[in-house]
């Protein structure tokens, strides 16, 4: 770890950017199986929430992420652990900035998703109380996820040609107490992103729908 650093901390507090903004800053964590229906439902709600809600929103999505910031991770446990670490710092700051942080990761290990709460509800040096961190299950059986399967990944995990690949050769922990739980194979893609704008209508998250 880093020595000898200082945090500095913003003259705006977190009330005045969400009265200026109009708006809270949240995480939306999407977790669950490839293939599952993650980046589709992000980014329908990404799109949602601007164009229908006016707030503003951005989706960190699993490959987009590995292209740039994370283009030196692999696989691995270790390197999933450290893939995770680096995005919820990423959406932390996101949300502390008063946006809407959207991601779609696999993430697959609970104490990772744990871990990524845990970092939110850490206030911000200056303020007072952590962030909100709201946890989606996309929620689909292993076989709906193969036949899916738009890139070709579960039939190249069977032939031994992915190492590790999750649901196949590596676990995938299901979250205990997720905030919402989408059964995705039983959903339009409209019907599942109205559950998660529904939810964060009836927990305060979002501004009053304009007239």
């Amino acid at each position: 770890m880093a020595t000898n650093i200082t945090f500095h901390a913003s003259a705006l507090t977190r009330e005045e950017r969400s009265t200026q903004l109009n708006q809270r800053g949240l995480t939306i964590w999407l977790t669950g199986l490839s293939a599952s229906g993650k980046s589709t439902l992000a980014v329908e709600l990404e799109h949602q929430l601007l164009r229908d809600r006016g707030v503003h929103a951005y989706r960190l999505d699993g490959d987009n992420v590995r292209f740039g910031l994370n283009k030196d991770l692999g696989f691995s446990e270790a390197d999933r652990t450290e893939n995770i670490r680096r995005i919820a710092e990423v959406a932390k700051l996101f949300a502390d900035s008063g946006s809407i942080a959207i991601t779609s990761f696999i993430s697959p290990y609970r104490a990772d998703r744990d871990q990524a709460r845990a970092l939110h509800e850490v206030p911000t040096p200056g303020e007072s109380t952590g962030l909100p961190f709201v946890e989606v299950y996309v929620d689909v059986p292993v076989e709906v996820a193969e036949q899916r399967d738009p890139k070709g990944l579960y039939k190249k995990a069977r032939e031994g040609v992915i190492k590790e690949f999750t649901g196949i050769s590596a676990p995938y922990e299901a979250p205990a107490n997720a905030e919402i739980h989408i059964k995705n194979h039983e959903l339009p893609v409209m019907d599942a992103v109205k559950q998660i704008i529904e939810y964060l209508d009836k927990n305060g998250f979002l501004p009053a729908k304009k007239q």
